[in-house]
């Protein structure tokens, strides 16, 4: 028996994922979070101010990670130099890598996984624009912070400004720490290898990851410890508003797809599936050779036939 639907409740049918179809969407939404980064570039008095107030707000909380851990990371190279590259390196990788797993062997979660990550993403932006915040690392001598990517910098590929490649600091917003979407990225991946990893190993990597990844930014004077606590509020946010995110992407797609299809659908109506051209539902011509044959009504019949037994 045919399935009928409810008119006006219709969704798009679910399409199959396609990699040459999320690349792009995912390299236009990095390509908007880093346009949008750069572009918005907060006054730098502003970003000062800010920064030195985060640091007045951990001092009345009795919070101070950042001072031993920049200064722990600045004395001893070993920390100090991979502490750099995790900063410059992983952010960019591991995270693509996580979304490039998740499509490959968790299909059914990717959908979700991404949407969470991209609501995030533009929520992080939105912090960036209001709230332009300087690093540690560029505050003044006397604020006791040294920046170990350009006290490393022979090192690696980086210079004085940040995680960007030498000569290349003019392209990045060095203003934009609040919150630290390193921190977040990093709870996600994390929260992705505890969730569907299903080994010990990807289960201990799940708590790893984040941890040494908040430890790195305090450390290597790029970011405040409530700029780490921002970044877990802003993937928080981003988890609650994933699903309805979600459905408007669907509803928009549903509405599409009911434009384009609307002249080769079937039509629907008072729980009766009608072909294209019937009026009345159930109503079918009938056709030679397929013994189907309308049944006579009394009005059909002549004067006198008898009538109907009763």
């Amino acid at each position: 028996m045919a399935q009928t639907e409810t008119p006006g409740t219709e969704v798009a049918p679910r399409t199959r994922l396609r990699w040459w179809t999320e690349l792009p969407l995912l390299l236009l939404v990095y390509g908007c979070y880093s346009a949008g980064r750069l572009l918005v570039r907060g006054d730098v008095d502003d970003a000062v101010d800010h920064g030195l107030a985060l640091l007045r707000a951990e001092k009345l909380l009795h919070l101070n990670a950042e001072h031993p851990l920049n200064r722990l990371f600045t004395r001893e190279p070993w920390l100090g130099i991979p502490a750099d590259f995790w900063y410059a390196s992983l952010h960019y990788l591991v995270t693509p890598a996580i979304l490039i797993w998740l499509f490959h062997n968790r299909a059914e979660h990717y959908r979700r996984a991404r949407a969470w990550l991209m609501t995030s993403t533009f929520i992080g932006l939105i912090g960036f624009t209001l709230v332009p915040t300087c690093p540690p690392r560029l505050l003044a001598a006397n604020e006791g912070f040294v920046d170990t990517m350009a006290h490393y910098s022979s090192y690696g590929w980086w210079g004085g400004d940040a995680s960007a490649p030498r000569g290349l600091g003019g392209m990045t917003n060095q203003y934009a720490a609040m919150p630290s979407l390193h921190v977040g990225w990093a709870l996600w991946c994390g929260l992705m290898l505890w969730r569907h990893g299903g080994t010990r190993l990807t289960k201990v990597l799940a708590v790893l990851y984040p941890l040494g990844t908040a430890l790195v930014v305090m450390g290597t004077a790029n970011h405040y410890l409530l700029d780490a606590l921002a970044g877990i509020a802003v993937m928080g946010v981003g988890h609650l508003l994933a699903p309805r995110v979600l459905r408007a992407a669907d509803l928009v797609r549903a509405r599409l797809f009911k434009g384009f299809g609307a002249g080769s659908s079937s039509i629907v109506s008072g729980g009766c599936q009608t072909s294209a051209g019937e009026r009345i539902p159930r109503q079918r011509e009938s056709r030679p050779g397929t013994g189907a044959e309308p049944d006579p009504s009394p009005t059909d019949a002549g004067d006198e036939a008898p009538a109907p037994a009763r």
